[in-house]
Order: structure tokens, then C-alpha cells, then sequence
């Protein structure tokens, strides 16, 4: 029997789910729009997206008219998911399962996709199962879109403050681009392999902002309901005095890696 090897525990996104269905905003149309130049998400293809979430990414292509199963292990984000796509009149098979061992058939998709997760995985044995359940012509899709941080931005004062709370939390402070990935899916025999970025400014208010940064892997999935508390309050007054304007433009970065099947 195939089992998931025991890992480090990643933050449990279960605990902030509602603050990560409100306030995360999920991929631009425009995301969509370059994949369609991969031939994916497609009306009809059957679409696997792993680490699912709250399914902001099984949802844009579900309204593609994709037919789309959507994978997680925390089950109250899959509960989220299934209200937030009920709400939009769409179809969405959630299941509880892991990355790795999906428990799909062989050879039973036509697109993978990972949208801020891949970094949760055991990433070999996730490319691996991504390999096995594609079609012989499928594509895997990494993809992230990510705040940018850059100096006293938002952003960065964002991460300063929750580095503070969270001793054991590393801030990103990064440049939005995943290259490492380009190796996971090569050695388990991708090919085509392929990337695009672009940069997009995301508008909040700051009542939006503080709850995304409450849904983040260092605050809400990771403190205590008492130091969330007290992070959110010290944020909003960081923000009132640093950033008055009442909607704050976030710069963000999509960046994606596609790939075909191994043959």
C-alpha cells in the first residue's frame, strides 16, 4: 500500500479557512489566458489541480468548462471550497487526499496543477503521481502568484511584522520565481518544459489586506487565536499610519512552470 512519508507538518490552512475563502485572491483571468496558448484549460479536459484549497484555481478552470477534481488534505478548506463554488454555479469534485498518493486512476488527466502549494509537497513523490495519473499528451502546471516585496513596500513592512510573531516563519522576501521546480518534474522524465512570469498590482483595502495576511502560512495557519489577534491589531495600526490611502495597489508576481507528460 502506497503511503505518504511523514514530513515536517506544514501550517494547518484548516484553522484560517475562512479568512483564506474571503480574502485570498485566487489567479487573474489573464493567468488563463497564457495557458490557453499551452493548449490547457480547455472546455471538456479533465483537470486534477492537487492542494486545492479553497479551489480558487479548480474554480477558474472549472468555468472554463473543465471538468475538474480538486484535491486537499484539510477538509475544512475542501468545505469552503465546495460553498464558494455552489455560490458561482460550478462543478467541482472535492476529494480529501494527498498530492502524492491522489488515489486516481493511471493515465485519467489531461492537466496537473499545483497553484501555492507545490512548496507543501513531498515534491518528488508528487511529480511522480502527477506523471502517473496524466495522459500520454497531459501537461503539469506549477504556478504561484505572490505578493512581491520590495523595499518598505507594503509587502515587505507585511512580512517584517509577521516575522516578529512568528520566530520559526521564514519570510519570503523573493523575487516570485520558482526555478527549483524546473528540476522536480525533469527528473521523473517531464518534457517541454516551459515558464512565463508577469507582474500585476492587486488592489485591498485594508480590511481585505489584513484578512489575506491573517490567512497566510505565518499568521492564521501557524498562531495562536490570541496572537492573531494581536498581530492583526498591531498591522491595522501599521498600516492606518504607513499606508492611509484606503485601497492599497499590492504589487504581485504570477509565475508558472508547464510541462508535458513523460512519454
Amino acid at each position: 500500500m502506497d503511503v505518504v512519508p511523514v514530513l515536517p507538518s506544514p501550517p494547518d490552512f484548516g484553522l484560517t479557512s475562512k479568512d483564506y475563502a474571503q480574502h485570498r485572491v485566487g489567479f487573474p483571468d489573464s493567468f488563463f489566458d497564457r495557458l490557453a496558448s499551452f493548449e490547457i484549460a480547455k472546455p471538456g479536459q479533465e483537470v486534477v489541480d492537487l492542494g486545492t484549497g479553497t479551489g480558487s484555481l479548480a474554480r477558474g478552470f472549472a468555468r472554463r468548462g473543465c471538468r475538474v477534481i480538486g484535491i486537499d488534505i484539510a477538509a475544512p478548506q475542501l468545505e469552503q471550497a465546495r460553498a464558494l463554488s455552489e455560490a458561482a454555479g460550478l462543478t467541482v469534485d472535492y476529494r480529501v487526499a494527498h498530492a502524492e498518493v491522489t488515489g486516481l486512476p493511471d493515465r485519467s488527466a489531461d492537466v496537473v496543477a499545483a497553484g501555492q502549494c507545490w512548496h507543501w509537497f513531498d515534491r518528488p513523490r508528487a511529480a511522480a503521481e502527477a506523471a502517473r495519473i496524466l495522459k500520454q499528451d497531459g501537461s503539469i502546471v506549477i504556478a504561484h502568484f505572490d505578493w512581491i516585496p520590495l523595499p518598505d513596500n507594503v509587502a515587505q513592512v507585511t512580512e517584517t511584522l509577521i516575522a516578529t510573531y512568528s520566530p520559526t516563519w521564514k519570510p519570503g522576501f523573493g523575487l516570485g520565481l520558482y526555478p527549483q521546480w524546473l528540476r522536480d518534474v525533469g527528473l521523473v522524465g517531464f518534457r517541454d518544459l516551459q515558464t512565463f512570469s508577469y507582474d500585476v498590482d492587486v488592489p485591498y483595502t485594508h480590511e481585505a489586506w489584513r484578512g489575506r495576511v491573517r490567512a497566510s502560512a505565518g499568521v492564521g495557519a501557524i498562531l495562536s487565536p490570541e496572537k492573531v489577534q494581536a498581530f492583526d491589531e498591531e498591522f491595522g495600526r501599521i498600516l492606518a499610519d504607513r499606508f492611509p490611502s484606503p485601497v492599497l495597489q499590492i504589487l504581485h508576481r504570477v509565475w508558472a512552470v508547464v510541462a508535458r507528460a513523460p512519454r
